[in-house]
């Protein structure tokens, strides 16, 4: 069998500055906005106080590249590895569920307009997957998630816009 390669392209908003958007696409931002995302890192407890003084300095920059850290969904442990980091404005993950996907997500920010029709700064997200499935089973689910990419950055996109909007409301 030769694995098929999807390469998946797809774009959202974010009502936020580029700087700030590009942290909710880092592993520790997106705790704040993904539902059941929890990154761990080697070596640390699962569930560890990231902000706790005994966590490694330099693992703090959960966005320098060789950083490994890894997420558990759906019954399976995915290991991710930032590959490359241009902040504000691109991040990258190798990423390898074992019996599953392996591949990469890249995402790239710019700036969309000047403000959104509220006033809003707004970028614009362009989020590329390229994955394999490394084992013929795990076709059928790597195809049902490229059919269902729009939908599933649309739920990005969504659940990005409640968490700014709970943050503006909790500042007013």
């Amino acid at each position: 069998m030769t694995a098929r390669l999807h390469a998946l392209v797809g774009r959202l908003q974010v009502p936020q500055t580029i700087a700030d958007a590009f942290v909710l696409f880092t592993p520790e931002g997106e705790r704040e906005w993904a539902h059941g995302w929890d990154p761990h890192y080697p070596g640390e407890p699962v569930g560890a106080d990231h902000g706790s003084a005994d966590v490694d300095a330099a693992r703090r920059d959960d966005t320098e590249p060789g950083t490994v850290f890894e997420t558990d969904a759906h019954g399976s442990r995915t290991t991710w590895i930032v590959t490359r980091r241009d902040r504000p404005r691109y991040i990258s993950y190798a990423r390898v569920t074992a019996g599953g996907w392996a591949g990469t997500v890249s995402v790239a920010l710019a700036p969309f307009g000047d403000v959104s029709e509220q006033g809003a700064v707004v970028t614009e997200v362009e989020v590329t997957y390229v994955l394999t499935a490394l084992v013929q089973s795990a076709e059928g689910e790597l195809q049902r998630f490229a059919d269902g990419y729009v939908e599933y950055l649309r739920s990005w996109e969504r659940d990005i816009a409640g968490l700014v909007a709970r943050r503006g409301s909790s500042r007013a």
